[in-house]
């Protein structure tokens, strides 16, 4: 441990150095600073994290006017620290060297090779940090025939075969590749990232007392993520064919229309079924042979579906979810966003939460929480998404020792 602010977290006394922009690397250092480590932000002087400018919706000030805190930036950025540095500059490179003296973590998401041009790869921190955890988060990784190219989500998405196996049927109104709606891609490289520095870390103090380098890609979490889905075609050597609502597992597991609006269904064993067929009110089906067991039902799915689609159609969908849940059956209503955070267990779980922030009317901007609950060290929102340098002199004095005229001989040359 380095020192740092403690918390009480988890990660009480651990200090990150965070170069990440946009969402990945943003997402993995939110995951350590909700867990207590200080995490110390770093934005270009002049616009900061490009994340600001991703809209379309931004936090507005009391007077009505668009602010520079865009809804994607305050998702991923609470409980940080901001400052500015000139990366190009050598003063620049300078400050981060020494704060990067002083922190356990350093993690940065600019195309392989960058850093190296800014003496700020692992070689060059390592040298003056042999503790320091250092995590590239990039899209095709260090190294390979694509480890210079840029990328966004939706590129891994098509990239590692997702798109592919998302989305309708062919031969159905709609049919082709689709992206999943959120950036998940993104989230789940934050997380892995996440995971990945914790792991280097507990081997730093309980074995080796050195730091290692970190290299996580979002093309790997593209690939990586899909699970059975993946694994099935290594068994098989089948590629697998877009399923649109269908489940990955037993069945009948889809969504289908009530009479006001869509619920999903997922009957993922034999009893599941026959419980089903009750509630529907056709329990001759769920003793039709045809549909006897999961693998019947998988060989005659076109027919089993649409006597289902109609008994369903019959239904509104709450009522509808309210039998099956009595009945045991898992099943969920659709829900838009209006109606997640209206959900009653999603508000006793606590999953909103408000964070005072400066520039709000309200005085506080609405977030999700961690989704990871903590016994005894849990997780806590000490710090709103930061204005953009607001901690400029904050750190500069309290970890580097600067006093107020050099603060402003380098905020005059625009090196913060």
């Amino acid at each position: 441990m380095t020192g740092g602010e403690q918390t009480g977290g988890a990660l009480s006394g651990i200090r990150v150095l965070d170069l990440g922009r946009v969402l990945a690397a943003p997402w993995a250092t939110q995951i350590l600073g909700d867990m207590g480590a200080e995490v110390i932000k770093v934005e270009r002087p002049q616009g900061g994290d490009m994340g600001r400018l991703y809209g379309p919706d931004f936090l507005m000030d009391a007077q009505g006017r668009k602010t520079r805190e865009s809804s994607f930036y305050l998702c991923a950025n609470r409980n940080k620290k901001s400052v500015t540095v000139d990366l190009s500059s050598a003063e620049g490179q300078q400050i981060i060297k020494d704060l990067a003296a002083q922190c356990d973590v350093f993690v940065e998401n600019f195309i392989a090779g960058t850093t190296e041009r800014f003496g700020l790869d692992y070689a060059s921190i390592r040298a003056i940090n042999p503790r320091i955890i250092y995590c590239s988060v990039t899209g095709y990784g260090q190294d390979g025939p694509y480890a210079s190219r840029p990328g966004f989500d939706a590129v891994f998405q098509a990239h590692g075969g997702m798109m592919s196996v998302t989305g309708i049927p062919d031969g159905m109104p709609g049919a082709g590749p689709m992206k999943t709606g959120p950036s998940l891609m993104d989230v789940m490289t934050g997380y892995n990232a996440a995971v990945g520095i914790l792991a280097a870390l507990l081997h730093r103090d309980r074995v080796s007392g050195e730091g290692q380098y970190i290299d996580v890609a979002l093309l790997d979490t593209a690939v990586a993520c899909q699970s059975h889905l993946m694994s099935n075609y290594l068994i098989s050597g089948r590629v697998p064919e877009r399923r649109g609502n269908e489940g990955n597992g037993g069945g009948p597991a889809q969504v289908f229309k009530c009479r006001d609006g869509e619920i999903y269904i997922s009957a993922g064993n034999n009893h599941n079924f026959v419980d089903l067929c009750r509630v529907l009110g056709a329990p001759e089906l769920g003793h039709d042979p045809r549909f006897v067991d999961l693998h019947d039902r998988y060989l005659h799915r076109s027919e089993l579906t649409g006597l289902l689609s109609d008994l369903v159609l019959q239904w509104d969908r709450r009522p509808l979810m309210d039998a099956l849940v009595e009945a045991h059956v898992a099943c969920s209503v659709v829900n838009d966003y209006a109606d997640v955070f209206d959900d009653p267990q999603v508000r006793h779980r606590g999953i909103l939460i408000d964070m005072p922030h400066p520039l709000s009317p309200t005085g506080s901007v609405p977030g999700i929480a961690n989704p990871v609950r903590l016994s005894d060290t849990p997780v806590r929102y000490d710090r709103h998404p930061p204005l953009l340098g607001e901690h400029n002199d904050e750190v500069l004095h309290d970890m580097l020792g600067m006093n107020g005229m050099e603060i402003a001989a380098l905020r005059a040359r625009r090196v913060i």
